[in-house]
């Protein structure tokens, strides 16, 4: 038996709008959608959009959230990515850069304040 992958539940106030950040943005394909949910998939990594009422302040501190994805080849990724990632507002991308943990990221911020990381161990 074994764990085959972690896919987070990411909360969103306009679905529509985070399915093309996710899509056109960063790469991934729409799987499924319905009224207030999708799915979507690139390569071993995965997200399902949740979402909620327009209401609710997805910036606030208590409800921000992450997610790490493990990458191998991040600065090949960065580069792919970084024509779409030169659209977003300024603040919403961290370049690549090296974490004395041993590991190289670079930062996305989503439509709605989710912190997506993207890293990659030094050898």
């Amino acid at each position: 038996m074994r764990l085959t992958q972690l896919t987070p539940f990411v909360p969103c106030t306009k679905l529509e709008d985070q399915i093309a950040f996710y899509r056109d943005t960063l790469g991934f394909t729409l799987g499924f959608q319905a009224d207030n949910y999708a799915f979507l998939k690139r390569d071993a990594a995965a997200v399902r959009l949740v979402q909620v009422d327009s209401n609710v302040d997805l910036s606030a501190p208590e409800r921000q959230s992450s997610f790490y994805i493990d990458v191998q080849g991040i600065d090949a990724l960065y580069a792919s990515l970084e024509p779409a990632l030169a659209k977003l507002p300024k603040g919403r991308v961290r370049a690549p850069f090296n974490q004395d943990y041993n590991q190289r990221e670079f930062h996305v911020i989503d439509e709605d304040c989710t912190l997506v990381f993207f890293g990659e161990a030094i050898k």
